[in-house]
């Protein structure tokens, strides 16, 4: 595990949990930091992410290739998110990162890396690549994107999924100083969830395809070449109906208590998905994210760890494809 984030000893800071351990769940007030977030203010911690970066001239047309993106004439300074498929379609691994011209540096969650590289270098063959985990030099932290203010009015619009930044690792100080405020992962977690993205290995397993979660078009590309896994895509894209389906999880909030990962999803006595992870959010209370059976109704109430769960639709049961929830 990554060790501790300098930026703990922040006044008030109170740090994660499992594998977010190593950096602020809080400085003091979550929800206070959501409306910060939400108003395009402020910066969160996530420097215990895992960072690769992959150098040499032929890093984009190999990534190219072996991944589900676009990879092939990547501008430089351009985000991408791409995914590593098993020859069945399942997601192996995950990343998001950006090209400078000379290198694409990318993070995964904490702890992914080792896996990741280790595929990667069993794929290098002849190729003028060079791979390297520089969690040790750089560290990842998100900055939403500022809302678009009319003069003498309120927010127009809110931020989207805003922006990723790779700083060194050790002038993360010196960015919280002028990023600030500093805003904690309970918040970002709650936005995230809120916006009905799932987090690789917390809200996906190791049978997730990604028309079932909404990454076909945004971390895969529906216009390039063969991949790995690519027979399974695009057969569920062009004939619909993947088998389970991501849905926001509005739970009953009458109990102060949020399920545990990997909860199952009952319809009356019947299994019928699992819980990924959860949050609370300063407008729609308690949420989560949850995979569940395509053949389940839209509209009924399922139950996890004893509290009534709500389904909204994330990603569009017969097409595969995410559909944002409106809020």
């Amino acid at each position: 595990m990554t060790d501790p984030s300098p930026l703990l000893a922040l006044p008030g800071a109170v740090a994660g949990n499992g594998v977010d351990a190593p950096v602020a769940a809080h400085y003091g007030s979550f929800n206070t930091e959501q409306r910060s977030l939400e108003a395009g203010e402020g910066f969160v911690d996530l420097s215990h992410r895992d960072v690769v970066r992959i150098s040499g001239p032929d890093r984009l047309d190999w990534l190219h290739n072996l991944t589900t993106q676009f990879f092939a004439g990547l501008a430089p300074g351009v985000w991408t998110q791409a995914l590593v498929l098993s020859p069945t379609g399942h997601v192996e691994h995950e990343l998001r990162g950006v090209d400078d011209g000379e290198s694409f540096t990318a993070f995964t969650e904490p702890g992914a890396s080792g896996p990741l590289i280790a595929f990667l270098e069993r794929m290098v063959f002849m190729t003028r690549v060079e791979i390297a985990d520089v969690t040790d030099q750089l560290a990842v932290t998100w900055r939403p994107t500022p809302s678009l203010v009319e003069e003498g009015r309120s927010p127009v619009s809110k931020p989207d999924e805003g922006t990723y930044y790779l700083v060194p690792r050790d002038q993360l100080a010196t960015f919280a100083e002028a990023a600030g405020p500093a805003c904690g992962l309970w918040a970002f977690e709650a936005l995230r969830i809120a916006r009905g993205e799932p987090r690789f290995g917390l809200d996906t397993d190791h049978r997730t395809i990604p028309n079932e979660v909404g990454w076909v078009g945004t971390a895969v590309h529906l216009d390039k070449g063969c991949y790995r896994g690519q027979e399974t895509v695009a057969r569920v894209h062009t004939l619909g109906r993947p088998p389970r389906r991501l849905v926001l999880l509005h739970l009953d909030g009458s109990e102060n208590r949020l399920p545990t990962r990997e909860s199952e999803l009952l319809l009356g006595d019947k299994p019928v998905g699992l819980v990924g992870t959860s949050a609370r959010h300063h407008e729609l209370g308690p949420i989560a994210l949850g995979l569940v059976r395509r053949n389940v109704a839209l509209d009924a109430t399922l139950t996890t760890d004893s509290m009534p769960a709500a389904q909204e639709v994330v990603v569009d049961p017969e097409v595969g494809l995410h559909v944002r929830p409106r809020r």
